[in-house]
C-alpha cells in the first residue's frame, strides 16, 4: 500500500511539472532533442528522493534544483564529448511572413536564447531562477548552497553578461 500510495504522489508531481522541467532544461541549454531524455533523469532523480522532499516549501524550486544538475551534467559531458548544445531551435513559422508584433516577439525571444547560449552555465542559471522563475535571492542561496551576498552578486554579474550579450547580437545583421 506504501508503494502505491509513493507511486500515486509521484505521478501528481510528474503531471503537475513536466512541463515546467521541459521549459527550464531548454532554458538551461538543453537541445530539444534532448530536453525528454534528460527530463527523464530529472524525474528519476526525484522519484529516488522524494522521501527527502519537505512538503512545507514549494516544489519547483526543489525540482529546479534537479534539473540544474542535470543540466549542467548534460553539458559537461557534451563539452568532454567536444560536442556544443545546438542553438534552441527557432519555430519555423518564424520565418513565414506573420504580423509585425508576433514576429517582434519571435525575434526577442531568439535573441534571448541566443544571449542566454553565450552565457557562462553557472551565471545563465541564477539569471533563469531568478528573473524567469521568480526565485528569491535567499531561495538561490539556498539552493546553490551559497551565501546570501554571492547569490546576489551572482545575480547582478548575470543580469550584465545577459545585457553584453543583448548588445553584442543585437548590433550583427
Amino acid at each position: 500500500m506504501g508503494h502505491d500510495l509513493a507511486l500515486t504522489a509521484f505521478r501528481a508531481i510528474y503531471d503537475a511539472n513536466v512541463d515546467y522541467v521541459h521549459a527550464t532544461l531548454r532554458r538551461l541549454g538543453v537541445s530539444s532533442a534532448e530536453v525528454e531524455d534528460v527530463a527523464h533523469d530529472v524525474f528519476v532523480a526525484v522519484h529516488r528522493h522524494l522521501h527527502e522532499y519537505d512538503p512545507t516549501r514549494p516544489m519547483r524550486p526543489w525540482l529546479f534544483g534537479f534539473a540544474y544538475r542535470m543540466a549542467r551534467d548534460h553539458r559537461r559531458l557534451a563539452r568532454h564529448k567536444n560536442e556544443v548544445a545546438p542553438p534552441p531551435e527557432i519555430d519555423p513559422r518564424d520565418d513565414a511572413p506573420l504580423p509585425d508584433e508576433h514576429l517582434e516577439g519571435a525575434r526577442a525571444r531568439a535573441l534571448c536564447h541566443k544571449a542566454l547560449d553565450a552565457m557562462d552555465f553557472e551565471k545563465r542559471a541564477v539569471l533563469v531562477m531568478f528573473d524567469i522563475d521568480g526565485l528569491t535571492a535567499q531561495e538561490i542561496a539556498d539552493h546553490l548552497g551559497i551565501p546570501l551576498n554571492t547569490a546576489y552578486s551572482r545575480i547582478r554579474l548575470a543580469r550584465g553578461e545577459f545585457e553584453r550579450h543583448i548588445r553584442k547580437l543585437g548590433e550583427m545583421p
